[in-house]
């Protein structure tokens, strides 16, 4: 009897220590400290809970902390046990998180099954608009981006970017003396809004920032974030959560308005009227006029999680009624972070239109009276994890935003960017072949990959020659040709560095040796005397030469091989000296600066091959040369 006592009191223990357990998990997680509800329900899950609401919870703790390799782990167990019971959340955060960790064609497959769950799903409708939106996405014309990490950014999260006065403003929940209290969301300090004066590393180069400063005058013992500033300096609009929270003891986060005052801090700090404890409003940004205000909020009557609102701001500072951006823009999912560029541009960050990963950052223009289409940004500003909080300066060149992304320094980072047109430049030297003397008055052209010509130079006395300001990552073809040498080309590909120099040295081989014109062998086809197509190529050579001096006279020579009887051949070689004159005479040269053309039938074998040859070796055999009879002394005098 003892020992069944014993039993049930440690039974009962147990029980209560689970319970306790499941009932921490669960509070942690209704608010929102997901870190900690990660780590109860992962003990509960491995002590055998395989409810649906522990995995649920489990993988939705792990999503919103974007530990999304264990967030995938634990969506593929609920969807092995309950799939047919699943919320299109849990399909679409699956989906997600596939994305994130490079698995797209399973992501999409997974995106795909909402169908069924939710036919009219408009991250569903995208998809099947659209199925090559990654590579497109990845693989569009490229923008050239310099990105750099700036060098403020500390193992904790730092992001929320504004420039005003040649400071940054953005949001870290770095420690300090102060700020040690830790949020249970990430167990990280709560977030304060910081300050650092611009810089650029170099000319043309990297935006960083030096030292922050923490603006204490809106510092409180909870969060602060997201501040933006007038245009006179006056205003300034962040983001705060309520330190009381609803009637479940939740905060909130609300947008406040503090002034600026005569000490140069900011005070008189006031709620904005369409806050409520019931639900969230923040990440505040003003339109180019500063006549709206452009937030995010899940009120009750959105789209999705989160949606973007904008709501009027009238001459005496008073606010209107807070307007939803419509579903063009918001999805079933998250829009967040929203920016009004200089020229009413909208960015802001999403995981509900098609992306490279979960928070995507997009633009969308102003059309009439709303927003048109969503364009995704694309690599390299956005990736597979999360980006977000973008800006970008009046003249679309350089801005910053903030990522999670792989390399980083801490949980989330602020990079600056800088937009530029990447050219290169491709130069060198065109000499001689056997003897390296610089060649002056080289035609050298640059041929794009298309076969279109781009530009042409003449080298200089040193042979030199120069392309500039020419477009990077491309195929170029370098040909440098000059009457009396054999054209010759390379071929360059650009990089993608801007500025960088590549170098292009061309060799040329004389097409004058001695009292000979020398070409590439002009070749026949087997009983033919016709000029085939590489011949015309090659007698294009002599033509320029001859064009080049027209005080050149030359002679013709012509052989066959060694089939076919001896009469037949000198006639064929006849014939085959008789057609290449004609095609120089096509050319524009006259027949009086043609001495002879004389065929010499088989007499003068290269490679004495007789019959029982190869056809290669035959062909060797079928040829013509070109000798100068006058005018070679001028062409040797020119070089």
């Amino acid at each position: 009897m003892k020992r069944i006592i014993v039993i049930l009191l440690l039974l009962g223990v147990c029980f209560t220590s689970y319970g306790q357990r499941r009932y921490a998990a669960d509070r942690y997680f209704k608010e929102f400290a997901y870190s900690k509800s990660a780590e109860l329900y992962q003990q509960l899950y491995d002590k055998g809970d395989q409810s649906y609401q522990v995995i649920s919870r489990l993988a939705d703790s792990y999503y919103f902390t974007s530990t999304y390799t264990k967030a995938e782990d634990s969506y593929k167990k609920l969807m092995e046990q309950y799939e047919g019971v699943a919320s299109p959340e849990h399909f679409f955060r699956y989906a997600q998180v596939l994305k994130s960790n490079g698995n797209v064609p399973e992501s999409d497959k997974w995106l795909l099954k909402l169908k069924s769950l939710k036919g009219d799903d408009s991250r569903v409708l995208a998809l099947e608009a659209n199925k090559q939106y990654f590579s497109e996405y990845t693989n569009r014309p490229k923008t050239y981006v310099n990105i750099h990490n700036l060098a403020i950014n500390t193992k904790y999260s730092d992001f929320g970017s504004f420039v005003d006065g040649g400071y940054l403003y953005f949001s870290s929940t770095r420690a300090d003396s102060e700020n040690k209290k830790l949020y249970k969301w990430n167990n990280q300090p709560y977030l304060n809004i910081y300050k650092s004066e611009e810089q650029r590393l170099q000319e043309g180069g990297s935006l960083d920032v030096g030292a922050s400063e923490k603006i204490e005058s809106l510092s409180s013992k909870f969060h602060e974030s997201n501040a933006i500033i007038s245009k006179d300096g006056t205003t300034l609009y962040f983001t705060r959560d309520n330190a009381s929270g609803n009637i479940e003891k939740t905060a909130k986060l609300k947008i406040y308005r503090a002034k600026k005052q005569y000490d140069d801090t900011w005070g008189a700090i006031e709620e904005l009227p369409f806050n409520s404890d019931d639900y969230s409003s923040g990440h505040p940004s003003l339109s180019a006029d500063e006549g709206a205000l452009y937030f995010v909020s899940d009120m009750p009557g959105g789209y999705g999680a989160t949606d973007l609102y904008q709501v009027s701001i009238s001459e005496d500072g008073t606010f209107g009624e807070p307007e939803n951006l419509g579903k063009t823009i918001n999805t079933e999912g998250r829009e967040m972070f929203p920016y009004i560029g200089s020229n009413n541009r909208l960015y802001f960050a999403s995981d509900g239109h098609l992306g490279l990963g979960a928070l995507d950052i997009f633009e969308s223009k102003l059309e009439g009276l709303g927003y048109g289409e969503p364009v995704n940004l694309g690599a390299p500003i956005n990736g597979p994890l999360d980006d977000f909080s973008f800006i970008i300066d009046k003249d679309r060149k350089a801005g910053y935003f903030s990522s999670n992304r792989e390399g980083g320094k801490g949980d989330d980072d602020i990079y600056s960017f800088r937009i530029y047109q990447c050219k290169e430049a491709i130069s060198g030297v065109v000499s001689e072949n056997k003897t390296g003397t610089p060649i002056s008055g080289v035609s050298v052209r640059l041929i794009d990959d298309k076969g279109e010509p781009i530009s042409e130079q003449i080298t200089s006395s040193d042979g030199g020659y120069s392309f500039t300001e020419i477009d990077c990552e491309r195929k170029y073809i370098v040909v440098a040709s000059k009457p009396e040498y054999l054209q010759n080309q390379l071929e360059q590909t650009t990089l993608d560095i801007d500025k960088k120099q590549l170098q292009a040295n061309i060799a040329l081989e004389s097409l004058i040796v001695e009292d000979q014109i020398v070409i590439n062998p002009i070749y026949f086809d087997f009983n033919l005397e016709s000029i085939r197509a590489d011949a015309e190529y090659e007698l294009e050579h002599i033509v320029s030469v001859m064009k080049s001096y027209p005080e050149m006279i030359i002679r013709i020579e012509s052989h066959t091989d060694s089939r076919g009887t001896s009469a037949y051949n000198k006639s064929l070689s006849q014939r085959r000296a008789n057609s290449t004159r004609d095609y120089i005479v096509s050319r524009g040269i006259s027949l009086n600066r043609i001495e002879s053309a004389v065929g010499y039938g088989e007499r003068q074998l290269l490679n004495n091959c007789g019959e029982d040859c190869t056809e290669e070796e035959h062909e060797q055999n079928r040829r013509s040369y070109f000798f100068i009879v006058k005018g070679a002394d001028n062409v040797k005098s020119s070089n």
